[in-house]
This record gives C-alpha cells, sequence and structure tokens, in this order.
C-alpha cells in the first residue's frame, strides 16, 4: 500500500475535506478493509503532520485509464491502472445503499465493518437499487443523495471524512431522537461502523457514515428566513415554531441522555474559554479594545448566577443547520457540533443556552445579509423574529429558558466575539454585524 499512500499524499491536500492545509500530510495505514471486488478498499489513515493526529476515511477503487471522473482521480498504479475516489463509483455506492437500507455488508472479510439498517416499517421498503449523486460543497464531510427507481424514499448518506473512536453525535443523537418519534430531525436509516486498532495499540470502534432520510425541494432556515426579510414579510410565527422545534431536541435529549449538575471545572472551562476567545479578539479586533472591561462585567454576571443543568446539545446550531419542509415542518440536521472542537468535548453534557445563544446571533446576521437603505425596517424585522423563537422555545420548555437571562446573555456575547475574529479574518466588510451586536449586549450605544 506504500505507493498508494504517496499518491493520496499529493491527493488529499487537494480535497475540502482535508482538515490540515499547509502542511504536506505524513500518512500511515491504519485499517484497509476490502470491498465486493480485490481492487475496492475502504482505507482509514492516519495523517501525523496534525498535532493531534488526524484519521481520514478513503474509500477507493482502481480503474482502468479514462474510466474515472477527473476529480475523483487519484493517481496511476504500476500496472497502468488508476486509483480514484469510490465515492462517484456506481459499484461502491451500491454496496453502501445496501449497508445503509439493508443491513449487512458485501466484503470479502468482515472482520471490522459492520452494517446496521434503522429503517422503520412506515416508511415504505428500501428500495433494491438507488441512483447516486455526490454533493459538492462539502466540508469535513462526503454526502451522497441516492434516489431510489420509482416512489423509493430518497436518502441522504454522510461519509465521514475524519473519523473518531465512539459513536459520532450526528449518528447517536439524531438517531436516539428519531427513535423516540421526533419527526423534528430526519427519519434515520442506517450507519456503517468500522473497527480498528488505533496508535495506543487499543481497539477503538468508530463511525463511518449514516443515512437519513433526505427532504427533496426544501430550503434551509437561512434562505427562507432571508427571502422572508428582503419582502418584508412577518416571520413570527415560523420563528415561534422554530424555537418550539429547538426546545423539543433538548427536552427529548435530556431525557434520553444522562444530564447532570454543573462543578466548579464545568464552570471554569466555559468560563475559561469565554476568556481565550476575547483574548484572541481583543489581539486581531482593535475596535473591541474600549468593551473589554464592558464584556468581562457580562461574563463575569453569568458566572455568579446560578447554572441549570449540563445535558446534551446540538452544539452548531444555526438558521443553515435547519430545513423548511412542508411534511415535517422545522427539521434540525448536522449534530457533530462545532468542527473546530476536539471531538472528546462535543460529546460532553454542555449547557442547552448555547444552542439558544446561537440561534439568536444567525438571526441578527440576516439583517447584515440583506441591502437595504431602511436599515431601521429590517432591524425591527429581526428583533421580532428573535422574540418570538424566544417566545417559542420558553413555551416547548416549559415556561421558561433555563439560564435564559445573564448566561444566556454571556453565550450570545461569546458568539459575537468569536464572529468577530472570524470576520476580520475572513469577511472584513461583515465585520459590524457582530461589533453591534457586542455593543448592544454590552449596554453600549
Amino acid at each position: 500500500m506504500g505507493d498508494l499512500l504517496d499518491l493520496l499524499a499529493v491527493w488529499m491536500p487537494r480535497q475540502r475535506w482535508y482538515g490540515t492545509k499547509g502542511r504536506d500530510p505524513r500518512l500511515s495505514l491504519v485499517a484497509s478493509w476490502p470491498l465486493v471486488e480485490q481492487d475496492m478498499r475502504l482505507l482509514l489513515v492516519r495523517d501525523d503532520a496534525a498535532v493531534p493526529a488526524i484519521v481520514y476515511q478513503v474509500p477507493v477503487v482502481k480503474r482502468p485509464v479514462g474510466t474515472v471522473p477527473p476529480g475523483s482521480l487519484i493517481g496511476a498504479e504500476s500496472d497502468g491502472g488508476v486509483w480514484a475516489d469510490a465515492t462517484t463509483d456506481e459499484a461502491f455506492t451500491d454496496l453502501l445503499y445496501r449497508a445503509v437500507t439493508v443491513g449487512g455488508i458485501d466484503v470479502s472479510t468482515e472482520a471490522g465493518l459492520e452494517a446496521l439498517a434503522l429503517w422503520s416499517p412506515h416508511l415504505g421498503t428500501p428500495a433494491s437499487r438507488a441512483t447516486a449523486r455526490v454533493l459538492s460543497g462539502e466540508q469535513s464531510n462526503t454526502s451522497i443523495i441516492f434516489r431510489p427507481d420509482g416512489d423509493g424514499l430518497p436518502v441522504i448518506c454522510k461519509l465521514f471524512r475524519q473519523v473518531n473512536g465512539g459513536r459520532n453525535p450526528d449518528v447517536e443523537l439524531p438517531s436516539a431522537l428519531a427513535a423516540g418519534g421526533a419527526t423534528f430531525v430526519p427519519a434515520a436509516i442506517g450507519e456503517l461502523r468500522g473497527t480498528w486498532t488505533a496508535s495506543t495499540g487499543e481497539t477503538e470502534t468508530g463511525s463511518l457514515a449514516f443515512a437519513q432520510q433526505f427532504f427533496d425541494g426544501v430550503e434551509d432556515a437561512w434562505r427562507v428566513a432571508l427571502n422572508a426579510a428582503g419582502a418584508d414579510e412577518d416571520f413570527r410565527e415560523p420563528a415561534r415554531a422554530l424555537g418550539e422545534a429547538v426546545a423539543g431536541m433538548h427536552v427529548a435529549l435530556a431525557a434520553a441522555f444522562p444530564t447532570r449538575e454543573p462543578d466548579a471545572a464545568d464552570r471554569a472551562a466555559v468560563t475559561g474559554a469565554w476568556e481565550r476567545r476575547l483574548a484572541i479578539a481583543v489581539s486581531e479586533v482593535p475596535a473591541l479594545a474600549p468593551l473589554v472591561d464592558r464584556i468581562r462585567a457580562v461574563y463575569a454576571r453569568a458566572a455568579a448566577t446560578p447554572w441549570p443543568a449540563l445535558q446534551r446539545v446540538h452544539g452548531d446550531l444555526h438558521l443553515g443547520q435547519v430545513l423548511h419542509t412542508p411534511s415535517n415542518g422545522w427539521v434540525l440536521l448536522d449534530f457533530e457540533g462545532e468542527p473546530l472542537r476536539p471531538m472528546a468535548e462535543r460529546i460532553l453534557p454542555d449547557l442547552a443556552v448555547r444552542d439558544v445563544a446561537g440561534m439568536l446571533r444567525s438571526f441578527d446576521y440576516v439583517s447584515g445579509a440583506i441591502a437595504d437603505d431602511d436599515g431601521a425596517a429590517v432591524r425591527a424585522w429581526v428583533i421580532a423574529a428573535q422574540q418570538s423563537f424566544f417566545e417559542g422555545y420558553a413555551a416547548a420548555a416549559g415556561g421558561e429558558i433555563a439560564g435564559g437571562g445573564d448566561l444566556l446573555a454571556a453565550f450570545e456575547l461569546d458568539k459575537a466575539v468569536y464572529e468577530a475574529i472570524y470576520e476580520t479574518r475572513n469577511r472584513p466588510d461583515w465585520l459590524s454585524i457582530p461589533l453591534a451586536a457586542i455593543g448592544r449586549l454590552t449596554h453600549v450605544g
């Protein structure tokens, strides 16, 4: 496999899902599972160029020259064939579809791979065959849309490119919610797991792929909100329903997974993260310097207030993580948590107000994304939407938002501080959005 690893070391940095840009990969083979035919394999490779090292999943297939799409070509083999990314290969996608819809998997050796079908009877009968299409624009994963022949249920399968031991929260949480009857997440279809030997010598099992119901022809909440704000349409009822869906998610997660009261270490971890982010922001965003004392005052009030119980949360909730569907209303997606946080942190119980703050900040961004001479009108639209979301959440959560005062304000402020860093680095023209929010949240201006 040495030649293939050399080819992957050149090919992987050009992929959107490769997480260590600007460094030459240092790859070693973690696992290699033969699939169906000798020249199709599911690989796990470790890249020690990152600290800590990252394990990537790369399905590969060897085919004759000229028979693979240019974007999938990894490189030529000495025997005259070429290696390609198997996600665009029909034999691989057929295998993957069968694995997640029916269960089991056709491999020349089954050791180390397990396919589990979660298909519910109310979804009908899985189609025997489906046409596959890889979505473009993915970052850390590769998503494949399966459209069955006839009137079968469309399926979206997310192939996790960065692999960790343990069940991925983007599998664990929506699967539990769907099993509990929740309609605010897509139906769980099936998953693929792998078992391998880690660099420590220990055996690890982790999530390789997860399939869910695919909603055709729908838009995410960000686009729906932008269109409504641009047309000055009343968005209070949709925003209230979204708040109810988010609260329903938190109530269901608290029932399905353990909760616990935060201790001193939990508080220190959260407040320490606020301070670290603020220090970075002040060094990169000079406009924040006059506001540092006021920001810290908000953090201090939050640290001194009683905190609600910790529970499993979404972790990276914003309007782009929600779909508006005719059948299910608002549907929540992508439970992996913040991409830059280590997986070990993403699966820990957290404060539900983190998700609430993320959604409130996402609504605020609508005002900055709309070019309108009447800024006051768009600002009024945002305030009405935020208030309705807040009211819908509180009503569905039992009448109040746990931690919805000083603690929520601190999480909103921390999110805006993060946004100031991001916009300074990537979109300076948008910096005014988080800066205005920081002013409001610290009672300035």
